[in-house]
């Protein structure tokens, strides 16, 4: 009888992470944060949990409890110079775990309907309450003019209609086998991603406590994603448009 996938996986942590070395698919038309940084590091956490026995829903509550921590105290907290720091530590180590459950549940022979809508259900509270909490921060702590509270209701508006396109358009494309080995990629691409890469976002608390200079880096990136989403939105126009028409 044929070995499951289970039972076919090394045991191990080294051997756990050399699986997942070599399984990870390509990172194609991904920023560099999460193709250069959170993937290697989700990937270790991976081999880590499997080597502990811990299953995929496990990791995706502790990365769900380490993002709502970051979200609480970006809303609740004073800005200071370690309220930063603290914010985009616990942002950051809740996306380097949401990496992870994908990857642990590959080591494990396969994901679950249930965890993957869990995984993404998690994703859209974390998208749709990231802004929100900037907002709740600046309106009880600052900044001094009420226009810059118009920045993160925008910037919740960007980041929901981008996560809703991602999430929609893989369901109306037809059914692909995926980037083809040795396509080609612009060598600066995953830089140029890199304003809207939700990794790169959490860094960016840690000039929460510099005031002004937050200010105008979270304005700038909120353009970024703005312009970013209205390219997307014609691409993603004109593909369908032409599916149809085909």
């Amino acid at each position: 009888m044929a070995a499951t996938g289970a039972e076919r996986a090394p045991s191990g942590f080294r051997a756990h992470l050399d699986a997942l070395a070599r399984a990870q698919k390509p990172a194609l038309n991904t920023a560099a944060y999460s193709r250069l940084v959170n993937r290697p590091a989700g990937r270790v956490v991976a081999a880590a949990a499997h080597t502990l026995g811990a299953s995929p829903n496990q990791v995706t509550a502790v990365s769900a409890t380490l993002s709502a921590a970051g979200l609480a105290v970006l809303a609740l907290v004073e800005p200071h110079w370690w309220t930063g720091i603290l914010v985009a530590v616990l942002l950051a180590a809740g996306y380097v775990l949401d990496s992870s459950d994908g990857q642990l549940a590959r080591l494990r022979g396969g994901g679950s309907r249930s965890g993957e809508w869990l995984d993404h259900t998690i994703d859209c509270f974390k998208t749709a309450s990231l802004h929100l909490a900037v907002l709740v921060s600046w309106y009880r702590f600052g900044p001094a003019t009420d226009g810059w509270l118009l920045v993160p209701l925008g910037f919740e508006v960007v980041a929901v209609v981008t996560y809703f396109g991602l999430i929609l358009m893989p369901t109306l494309r037809p059914a692909s086998p995926g980037s083809p080995v040795g396509a080609h990629e612009n060598p600066l691409r995953k830089w140029a991603l890199l304003p809207m890469d939700y990794g790169a976002q959490c860094w960016m608390f840690v000039l929460l406590g510099s005031g002004v200079l937050f200010q105008w880096t979270y304005l700038m990136v909120f353009v970024c994603n703005a312009a970013a989403l209205v390219i997307a939105l014609r691409k993603w126009w004109r593909e369908l448009r032409a599916l149809d028409a085909s």
